[in-house]
């Protein structure tokens, strides 16, 4: 009997991605896409339609689970009317400090206003009348103020 002959090929396992932190170069390039998004009122199902991506796999290149490739990042300036530069506004040049400097705190308001619950909230603060808005939003600032925040 002879022996089974070994494969030279090394199978080894694909070493898993969950506990990995995205770079936080794509954490800024995602929150400007979301961003921009954003302030141009589209919506990420509107946005996913327009560059030919599901809503789910924006919502991955908005959060950095997903990176984003150097054509999409194309077709999403094209599709949102702003120059690729845009998305990289706020990160350190070349040669700049490293990887620390792109540690940058992350921007809770944007994070919100990005939100399903900020959009919601925005549309709604937008229908009520001027007066209206304006106590509306001290209502909620002295709620702040009162909890502490």
């Amino acid at each position: 009997m002879s022996k089974p002959k070994r494969s030279n090929t090394c199978w080894a396992a694909p070493k898993p991605k969950i506990g990995r932190d995205p770079h936080p170069a794509d954490l800024h390039v995602g929150r400007q896409i979301a961003t921009v998004r954003v302030l141009s009122n589209v919506s990420q199902a509107q946005l996913a339609r327009s560059i030919g991506v599901s809503f789910q796999q924006l919502q991955k290149y908005e959060n950095a689970r997903n990176r984003v490739s150097a054509s999409m990042i194309y077709e999403i300036g094209k599709s949102l009317g702003v120059p690729v530069s845009r998305f990289f506004e706020g990160l350190p040049e070349n040669g700049e400090s490293g990887r620390d400097a792109l540690a940058l705190p992350i921007d809770e308001r944007m994070d919100f206003i990005a939100s399903v619950e900020g959009r919601h909230l925005i549309e709604h603060l937008i229908q009520l009348p001027p007066r209206v808005r304006a106590r509306v939003s001290a209502l909620i600032a002295g709620i702040g103020e009162v909890i502490g925040t």
